[in-house]
């Protein structure tokens, strides 16, 4: 299908991503992914690990390009997007034992940021485990000159975009009970940060 929609930089990343999601979703059943783009992430993702049930999400109007990712693909664990809007619609409950987002926290405006992890505290089990890729700040500084040109492209686009400090997603996913086990340096200076909930 040719008019499916599609990322290069999806291509470009997942087996990276996905060396992750083999160590840290090794033991993970269910998978809420925050933001599935244009679903070519979900689809290399649950063809890789299939043990995992992989539940897309994302705005209604990119939903017809998911499914036909899903459609081609036919997995029987990568599953339908539902609609999440992190801040409007409705969050699915409790039932997820892991969660995954690529390349949103910089492209949400900061509520909407707060409000994904006001999300995830109710969605995610008590032990779950939360792996976002993206770039990430140190203590509010860059950590490549690529990195500060794209955030200085991003707000041109939009001046409430921007690249996160690590640290303030930190507090966020701390005041949900997450602790981060893991930093992981990514192609094309991004990062995988891990968090888990538990003891």
């Amino acid at each position: 299908m040719n008019d499916k929609p599609h990322a290069p930089s999806c291509d470009r990343n997942r087996e990276p991503i996905l060396c992750v999601l083999r160590e840290h979703f090794a033991d993970r059943r269910r998978v809420l992914e925050i933001g599935s783009g244009t679903g070519q992430h979900a689809v290399h993702f649950a063809a890789a690990l299939p043990q995992l049930q992989w539940q897309t999400s994302e705005r209604v109007e990119h939903h017809n390009g998911i499914r036909m990712w899903l459609d081609e693909a036919r997995l029987p664990n990568a599953l339908p997007p539902i609609a999440l809007d992190v801040r409007t619609d409705a969050w699915p409950p409790r039932g997820y034992d892991a969660a995954f987002t690529a390349n949103t926290l910089h492209i949400m405006h900061w509520p909407e940021v707060e409000a994904t992890f006001a999300g995830l505290d109710a969605a995610l089990e008590a032990d779950a485990t939360l792996v976002a890729y993206g770039p990430f700040n140190d203590d509010g500084r860059f950590t490549s000159a690529s990195n500060a040109e794209f955030d200085q492209w991003l707000k041109a686009r939009d001046p409430q975009m921007g690249i996160r400090d690590a640290g303030a997603v930190d507090a966020l996913a701390h005041a949900i009970g997450l602790q981060r086990v893991a930093d992981i340096a990514m192609p094309a200076n991004n990062r995988c940060l891990v968090w888990r909930r538990g003891p």
